[in-house]
């Protein structure tokens, strides 16, 4: 009861600090010499020993590199992992299939060993091992299945709170990045523009004095700098987002039209924009927001494709549960969305491969989906290619139409 009750009084705030100090309670409770706290690492199929007693044989085991142990290497630790049940012998030498390095190399010769359930899963095993033969009794195997009980219960709570740790920081880092990112936006459109004004005063003086080369440039720098404003823009509606400021102004638009001006709009000589659906397809939406959307959208798939190839804007519509729904599907022939990244590919700041970008586009395209009552997905099958589906109401987000 002593023992359980300073297990009770261990910190949780680290999860190896606290197996350890649980390890010596065990060692000197049981006058082992030597306790391990065994947890399954399922990327490596592993046991490694997250909590050993700070003894002789503690040490001997870490600077041998014996405190990790390859489950398909068998063992009497891989046994109680796998099959839950408890081992005992008072003679290591005599197990059939005992690894060589606990027995020769360690000299252990009494074991006995519990699995470790954490949080109603077998995750791993308590092993107390001695040098000599016959140590250990019945009571201290029961002893040993009793406080795998609290070993387990202070392995969540250290996990837990290692979760939380993490998250937390995780958000504060996010927050001061998302304030820099708010104000270094603010600060760049103030710069825009004026700098804008003076690129249309010397674009004029190009074009009065003749001066093909410099109006080429000009051109050139006018759209680098549009496209940084695009960005500063999003970089703003992100900030707006976050703050519930982001708001939408429905109307009746032709998005078939939206469409058309888009495709001609992005349209590269090396990736074509196509579209196809009918001339004319009619949907209540905000047409600022919705350019907006689909532009990154398009934007997104011709950063993706090969040089040749083409993206395609497909239009169509369908009757779901009685309403209307505009289907908006943005093809594209590259090598599609990684695995690890689907789960995540609508999340802010999240780039795959070696296309140039900051990851707002798909996040602001799903939350303008979002506002407008329309979902964003995406499609991307082992043998290359994405499509990402915007589907919307065609009469309007419902909350505008005294909808649920």
């Amino acid at each position: 009861m002593a023992t359980l009750e300073r297990l009770l009084e261990l910190p949780a705030a680290d999860l190896r600090q606290s197996l350890n100090q649980a390890s010596e309670l065990l060692a000197s409770a049981l006058d082992a010499d030597k306790i391990d706290i065994f947890l399954f690492d399922p990327g490596r199929k592993t046991l490694r020993a997250l909590g050993t007693s700070n003894t002789p044989l503690g040490r001997l085991q870490r600077s041998l590199g014996l405190d990790t142990h390859p489950v398909a290497n068998g063992g009497s630790i891989a046994d109680v992992f796998k099959t839950g049940d408890p081992h005992v012998t008072g003679h290591a030498d005599q197990v059939p299939g005992e690894l060589p390095g606990v027995v020769n190399e360690l000299g252990v010769r009494s074991h006995i060993a519990v699995a470790l359930v954490v949080d109603g899963e077998r995750r791993g095993a308590i092993s107390a091992q001695s040098a000599k033969p016959a140590f250990f009794s019945d009571d201290d195997l029961r002893f040993l299945v009793a406080v795998s009980h609290w070993i387990g219960a202070l392995t969540h709570r250290a996990e837990l709170v290692e979760q939380v740790t993490t998250a937390a920081l995780a958000q504060g880092r996010r927050q001061a990045a998302e304030e820099l990112i708010t104000v270094l936006a603010h600060d760049l459109r103030n710069y825009l523009a004026p700098l804008m004004t003076r690129l249309e005063l010397l674009h004029r003086r190009a074009e009065l004095d003749g001066r093909a080369d410099d109006l080429r440039d000009l051109d050139r720098t006018t759209s680098s700098i549009e496209r940084l404003g695009q960005l500063v823009s999003d970089l703003l509606d992100v900030g707006r987002l976050e703050q519930g400021l982001f708001e939408i102004a429905p109307a009746s638009m032709d998005l078939a039209a939206l469409a058309r001006d888009t495709a001609q709009a992005l349209g590269t000589p090396s990736v074509d924009v196509r579209v196809e659906g009918p001339a004319e397809l009619t949907v209540v939406a905000d047409r600022a927001r919705l350019r907006q959307a689909l532009e990154n959208l398009v934007s997104n798939a011709i950063k993706h494709s090969p040089a040749g190839k083409w993206v395609l804007i497909k239009l169509t519509s369908e009757l779901i549960t009685g309403e209307e729904y505009v289907h908006v599907d943005v093809i594209d022939h590259g090598a599609g969305v990684p695995p690890e990244l689907l789960p995540r590919i609508f999340d802010r700041f999240v780039t795959g491969g070696s296309a140039p970008g900051v990851g707002l586009g798909l996040y602001l395209a799903s939350r303008i989906a979002a506002a407008h009552g329309a979902t964003l997905t995406v499609n991307s099958p082992p043998d290359g290619g994405a499509t990402f589906r915007l589907s919307l109401p065609a009469s309007g987000p419902s909350d505008l139409r005294g909808g649920a």
